[in-house]
């Protein structure tokens, strides 16, 4: 019996991964916090004085982010996960050949849709701006360019949550979880 009960314990701890944090609590509220201002824009009214505050927070929320870039934790900085071109191309042959290693931040091919998400939020929240402007009120061009970024952005956003399913799925890693709560599987877990 005592036998049995420890191969028991001990075949129920090689099957509890090890976990690390990996996103700070800054992440993850900047995270959610532009999920809800974008979702929230697109149920107020446009041109409202909701819709307008949700665009100006999150444009906040990407200067806060920009900031948080480059002074922020390990994985929080450009420095951890942005990479060239070359790194890119590489890792989405790898991925496509199924020879990916799973990585404990971004992946090259996430980096580059953080940035697009970043720079399409900007662009959306900047044209929104530009509509309160004197010079641009009523401009018919600008607020048709808003729209179609803001669609842009929406269609980005899909890219990226199926993105992390397919990831999640693939490496086993439920990444969705870990915007929440902030940890992940270890590294050395993939070698079990």
């Amino acid at each position: 019996m005592n036998t049995t009960l420890q191969h028991a314990v001990g075949e129920s701890a090689r099957n509890t991964a090890k976990t690390v944090k990996v996103w700070d609590p800054l992440v993850r509220l900047f995270h959610w916090s532009l999920a809800a201002c974008i979702f929230g824009a697109f149920l107020v009214e446009e041109g409202d004085t909701a819709h307008q505050w949700l665009g100006y927070t999150a444009l906040g929320l990407i200067a806060f982010r920009v900031l948080w870039g480059l002074v922020g934790t390990r994985h929080a900085r450009f420095s951890d996960w942005v990479r060239g071109p070359r790194a890119v191309a590489t890792y989405l042959r790898e991925r496509l050949s199924g020879r990916s290693q799973r990585r404990l931040g971004h992946n090259p091919a996430a980096a580059v849709m953080i940035l697009l998400l970043m720079a399409g939020v900007a662009a959306v929240g900047l044209t929104g701006w530009m509509q309160t402007l004197d010079a641009y009120w009523g401009a018919e061009w600008l607020e048709e360019l808003h729209e179609a970024l803001a669609y842009g952005l929406l269609a980005l956003i899909g890219v990226h949550v199926l993105a992390a399913i397919v990831e999640s799925v693939h490496y086993r890693d439920n990444l969705i979880a870990a915007m929440v709560h902030g940890r992940k599987r270890t590294l050395d877990d993939d070698a079990h």
